[in-house]
């Protein structure tokens, strides 16, 4: 018995290009490549392709809204690259980390991240501008909580993470990387946002300040999401 043929990828929607500008194609290559290797080696589910823009890659995009021009960003837990991939695509200026444990996961990732970032400098070499720059991205392996991957991180100046663990176990794996000052920006469902009151006095032990949710995406309709944001405060 044959398992049913993936659906193709989906079309941008119109407002993928006010999000993306001109790494669109680059973005529409990576959702093709979700819809099809990433299925097949079961980083997506068959029934997401159908809403991959809105529920993955413009929701994950969305966090650039919390993020500094700038910053230097650590993707943890990050899968199939999210939010990584798209956040890197929507905001190039950012230096971006992209961290997974599973060997499978990181395969792809280091797969994908190649060929974005030899797409993006093929482009502009194509028009001839140079003051464009390579994307600053790499892929490493591990988990947030291991001293030696801290130690590869490096100082960063945001952590994010999509539906890796509940708050506290989430502050806690990525302590290393939480150095006083760096915010993380937490993207959570419904329930993590109805716990967040409760939680506060257990982040706040843990070392985490200015505890919020921050509503992102307005724009982007049903992509629309809330992050939960807070910051490391001082040892």
């Amino acid at each position: 018995m044959t398992s049913p043929p993936t659906p193709p990828p989906p079309p941008a929607p119109a407002i993928a290009e006010a999000v993306f500008g001109p790494a669109l194609p680059l973005t529409e290559q990576y959702v093709a490549r979700l819809a099809t290797d990433g299925v097949v080696r079961g980083l997506i589910g068959p029934r997401e392709v159908s809403r991959l823009w809105e529920r993955h890659i413009l929701n994950s995009a969305a966090v650039a809204e919390a993020i500094p021009h700038g910053a230097r960003v650590v993707d943890v837990g990050s899968g199939a690259g999210l939010p990584g991939i798209p956040l890197g695509l929507a905001r190039p200026d950012l230096r971006l980390t992209l961290v997974e444990p599973m060997s499978r996961r990181v395969e792809f990732l280091d797969q994908v991240v190649a060929e974005l970032t030899q797409g993006w400098q093929e482009r502009w070499n194509a028009v001839q501008d140079q003051g464009r720059g390579a994307l600053a991205w790499r892929v490493l392996r591990g988990r947030a909580e291991e001293r030696s991957l801290v130690a590869s991180v490096g100082a960063v100046d945001v952590v994010t993470a999509r539906a890796v663990a509940p708050l506290p176990r989430l502050v806690g794996w990525c302590r290393g990387l939480l150095r006083p000052g760096t915010r993380l920006v937490a993207l959570v469902g419904a329930r993590a946002l109805e716990e967040l009151p409760a939680l506060i006095p257990e982040l706040e032990a843990a070392g985490m300040r200015d505890i919020h949710p921050r509503a992102v995406g307005v724009s982007l309709g049903e992509a629309a999401t809330t992050v939960v944001v807070m910051t490391r405060g001082a040892r």
